[in-house]
């Protein structure tokens, strides 16, 4: 099996170094890649083998948890990022049992509780299916058409594999746009169960003010366990499930790393563009990403002021309101960097050079003379009505009832059609966890807040131009935009649904389309209204998806041969490596940052109010000294972040940090506000990682969560 792993990720790593010349150490390699990465050269003492081509090599102590963990116990427990888990930890959090505010930790196997809504994803096996997917596409089909055909035949793909490997889950990820597609076999886990989640005041210690920021004193980690059927196989949550036996879990070095140490880390970063074209650029840094930033601040300045006075409230906005939160930053972040990079330019005068190369030649000229062109051709289009269509997408995604009403409408259509004719969320596969999500977004819902988002969208789409007007919520408001029509118009809306109810939505799940049509609903009247405009706007999608995969593969075929040699593909979600040292940075003139923080700075910080309100029992800790065996000999003290240069993005929250052993030595969890812009652009000056030092870990789990038995199973 491995021999053919090998070989496909070989195949994926054709791709080696950046489309344009950078520092030798970028990149997010295909496992593949480290054969010809010379890792020994660079500090490696393990043999490289190791990471990815045996039956127990590192890759299987790997999980994607919706970013990423590792396991640490021959018994199913993983550690991921304290964010990670929030979403989990508040779902099960009450105003009696506040797991945010307090932490939790299961003192026996039998107190773990659930952690809802997560799952565990292990990479098992690739194997390339380019020519299979690409052999649906036929001369003469449009852009739509082109889109349809690839998304029909890579469902076929995997419903035969998954039928031919019963119990795994199967997912072609395109690595190459247009261009190369790869099969990946992954065990999926479904139990998920809390062990122990630190007090959000160390998980999350600095908050906002601190996120994608150095220096950093945030214990943002936690520890959970995998459960399977008792015959081994993946289930569903019962309380007869046994733990999980990883094929290899991590080994800890509580010793953990100084500055200048090798490190590497595996995970499964998200999407990166550094080969996508300067118009595609311009349209994020001008268009899209300031219209995020605008839309999310607004929405986390409302969920504040409502969960302001009652922390019941402020509880169910909890996760919602960091998720916004970390993105908005992400992307000012970006965009101060773009700016101060010049990116957008400096990209146009590398195009300018490839197109000089196109056209020196006519075969050349002939086969790739108007590509770049072809593709600013798509992103000026959909500059052209983003505004209309930001709003209707976030109609479904920004307000909690009318999403919901939208997916209980679209499964009434969907789900009665043969499976793989379905949209990729209805199908059998998919569908039990679409459920879940609108269970648990039902949980969540207060009305006043998502009253008050509506009315915000009700109010950016009365300011479109009349070429680009929602016409269903004209009509609703009978073209009365004045707040005293949209006040009354929302009142009846919120009045008559009984999509609040999570009993009548499993009903409605449930029905035929002929009965689901007899229902009367506010939100679903609407919906139905909305539904030609969302499939309106999902064939424009696919028109210009269609139109952009043929051209992107062949830009990447002219970057080959005008650099003369391959490159990475930008990360996409699947298992990759990367690899740096320990090092420190210089963000500003006079500004030189060591690359470990220590406890004495979370207690420099602590000011007893949110972000920055330590425990007062980890307070003492530090005044009695009490380090335990976690003290660095040089800072006589217990490091509690590191900085180090590796590429890493968003996906990579909750990778391991391996150190040149093999040993996990720490937690990534951010970037630095300057790598930010990892996404578009890396520098060996300004791009940096953040990680939780294993030894804080360990000595807030001992210490503090006084879990003295999880050490033990970690082997310490």
């Amino acid at each position: 099996m491995f021999q053919r792993i090998a070989a496909v990720l070989l195949f994926c790593g054709l791709i080696l170094s950046p489309a344009y010349p950078a520092a030798v150490d970028e990149g997010m390699y295909p496992i593949s890649e480290i054969m010809k990465l010379d890792l020994r050269s660079k500090g490696l003492e393990i043999d490289p083998a190791e990471i990815y081509s045996t039956d127990r090599s590192l890759i299987f102590a790997i999980v994607g948890v919706g970013a990423t963990g590792s396991f640490v116990s021959p018994d199913g427990l993983f550690v991921t990022n304290h964010h990670v888990a929030f979403g989990a930890v508040q779902a099960a959090s009450t105003r009696e049992n506040d797991y945010i505010r307090d932490g939790f930790l299961a003192r026996t196997r039998a107190e773990e509780i659930q952690a809802k809504g997560m799952t565990a994803r292990i990479t098992e096996s690739f194997r390339d299916v380019s020519a299979e997917v690409l052999s649906s596409v036929l001369p003469g089909m449009d852009f739509a058409a082109r889109t349809k055909a690839i998304e029909k035949r890579t469902k076929e793909i995997v419903a035969q594999t998954e039928k031919d490997n019963p119990g795994k889950r199967a997912e072609v990820s395109e690595m190459f746009t247009g261009k190369t597609y790869i099969l990946f076999i992954y065990t999926y886990l479904k139990d998920i169960r809390m062990v122990y989640v630190p007090p959000r005041s160390i998980g999350e210690f600095g908050g906002e003010e601190d996120n994608w920021m150095w220096p950093r004193h945030t214990g943002d980690f936690s520890f959970l366990r995998a459960y399977v059927a008792p015959d081994g196989s993946p289930a569903d949550y019962s309380p007869q499930n046994v733990p999980f036996k990883p094929k290899r879990f991590l080994r800890i070095q509580p010793r953990g790393v100084d500055e200048g140490d090798f490190v590497f880390l595996l995970g499964y970063p998200g999407r990166t563009y550094r080969h996508s074209a300067a118009s595609f650029l311009a349209f994020e840094e001008e268009v899209r990403m300031p219209y995020v930033v605008d839309w999310y601040a607004r929405q986390i300045d409302l969920m504040e002021k409502m969960g302001a006075g009652d922390r019941g409230v402020a509880l169910l906005h909890a996760s919602r309101i960091k998720g916004l939160a970390n993105t908005m930053k992400n992307y000012r972040g970006k965009l101060k960097g773009m700016k101060r990079l010049g990116l957008v330019e400096r990209r146009r005068e590398d195009e300018k050079a490839l197109q000089r190369f196109i056209e020196a030649d006519l075969e050349r000229r002939e086969r790739y003379g108007t590509i770049l062109t072809d593709i600013a051709a798509v992103y000026d289009d959909n500059r052209a009505s983003f505004g209309s269509e930001a709003i209707l997408g976030y109609l479904g995604s920004s307000v909690n009832l009318l999403g919901l009403a939208s997916t209980v409408h679209e499964a009434g259509i969907e789900r009665p059609k043969p499976d793989l004719e379905r949209e990729p969320a209805y199908m059998d596969r998919n569908f039990p966890r679409v459920r879940q999500r609108l269970m648990l977004g039902l949980r969540n819902h207060y009305e006043p807040t998502d009253k008050a988002v509506f009315r915000e969208l009700i109010l950016k789409a009365s300011k479109l131009p009349e070429a680009s007007r929602i016409k269903p919520l004209d009509e609703a408001l009978g073209g009365d935009f004045s707040e005293t029509a949209i006040g009354g118009y929302l009142n009846k809306m919120y009045a008559g649904t009984r999509l609040n109810d999570s009993r009548f939505v499993e009903k409605l799940l449930e029905m035929t389309p002929g009965e689901l049509a007899k229902v009367e609903d506010p939100f679903l009247d609407l919906a139905r209204a909305l539904y030609p405009d969302v499939l309106e706007l999902r064939e424009k999608q696919k028109a210009r998806r269609g139109a952009l995969d043929p051209l992107y593969a062949r830009l990447s075929d002219v970057k080959e041969l005008f650099l003369g040699k391959g490159f990475i593909p930008d990360a996409n979600g699947t298992l990759r490596l990367t690899y740096g040292r320990i090092k420190g940075y210089e963000p500003v003139d006079a500004v030189d940052y060591s690359p470990i923080t220590t406890l004495r700075g979370v207690i420099e910080k602590t000011t007893g109010r949110e972000p920055f309100d330590t425990p007062p029992a980890l307070a003492e800790l530090f005044e009695k000294r009490d380090f335990g065996a976690f003290e660095h000999p040089r800072l006589r003290d217990v490091p509690v972040c590191i900085l180090y240069d590796t590429d890493t993005t968003g996906g990579n929250s909750g990778s391991p940090v391996i150190n040149a052993r093999g040993e996990l030595i720490g937690i990534n969890f951010d970037r630095t506000y300057e790598a930010t812009i990892n996404d578009y652009a890396w520098s060996e000056e300004y791009s940096r990682s953040i990680a939780v030092d294993i030894r804080y870990v360990l000595w807030v789990t001992q210490k503090f969560g006084r879990a003295d038995f999880l050490l033990k199973e970690l082997g310490l």
